[in-house]
């Protein structure tokens, strides 16, 4: 590589070639389509995985998620210098034309999986990042096409990907399919032996209760109870825990994403 790559920038210092800028600009467009791992194609892959990913990131930055702009943007970047080193050894080093570049480029794809994990945030009760880490896993991805020349693909690749992340969502909304998992937390006076009331108004809102964990606080005469419930998003917690109240009297009503016994 690096006697084309020198050949490539002494090609390009030629003062004949200034003087024939239709020829300059075939010469790189040949080396950006060629499956030869050459200076001009590096840089044009590593560029347009960049640009890409960092596509991507924009997207789940503005959800508020960890990995955002930069993260993707190394991610795809990373994976596509891992494709043409994938590429470059076999051609040069073996003197290959066929050899196997799927080696290194596989560890991408089983290796990318630590970053798709540091994304999922894990709480009792809930799980966050998901996306993000489909999101991460399927940039790398996008990564090793753009380094393996799929340059159409990948931008399809990432035009699908953007629209899953914006329009399925709005989808979802509009026809109320999101359901959320949460913990409906209440503190009640005394010691309760039956809670089948708070069950039935619970079900009443559309709310479906999951698991449930009861604690008997004797010292405080006080009942905890926390119901592992799954929801729309449209339903009215304000009038539901006003049902709650009135039915048991409780002390405290709380929804978070965290079991407290």
């Amino acid at each position: 590589m690096w006697t084309k790559t020198a050949n490539f920038v002494i090609y390009y210092i030629n003062a004949n070639t200034f003087s024939n800028p239709t020829v300059m600009l075939q010469s790189i467009y040949n080396d950006i389509i060629s499956p030869d791992v050459t200076l001009a194609g590096a840089i044009a892959k590593l560029v347009l995985s960049l640009l890409l990913g960092a596509v991507i990131g924009i997207e789940r930055r503005r959800k508020g998620q960890i990995a955002g702009l930069r993260t993707f943007a190394l991610i795809s970047m990373g994976a596509t210098l891992a494709m043409l080193i994938s590429i470059y050894i076999p051609q040069v080093y073996l003197g290959l034309k066929n050899g196997d570049p799927g080696r290194i480029a596989a560890q991408v794809v089983s290796g990318v999986g630590f970053l798709g994990a540091g994304a999922i945030i894990q709480m009792k009760g809930s799980v966050r990042g998901l996306t993000t880490a489909a999101g991460i896993w399927m940039t790398a991805c996008i990564g090793l096409a753009v380094g393996a020349g799929m340059y159409l693909i990948s931008v399809i690749a990432t035009l699908l990907i953007i629209f899953i992340l914006v329009n399925i969502e709005r989808i979802e909304q509009r026809y109320n399919f999101l359901w959320e998992s949460k913990i409906i937390r209440l503190r009640v006076p005394g010691i309760i032996q039956d809670i089948q009331p708070v069950r039935d108004i619970i079900a009443a809102y559309d709310v479906h209760i999951s698991d449930e964990f009861m604690k008997h606080d004797y010292q405080n005469q006080q009942t905890i109870v926390n119901f592992m419930v799954r929801s729309k998003s449209s339903v009215n917690a304000p009038a539901l825990f006003k049902a709650i109240k009135d039915e048991i009297d409780a002390i405290s009503i709380t929804i978070t994403n965290e079991m407290n016994m």
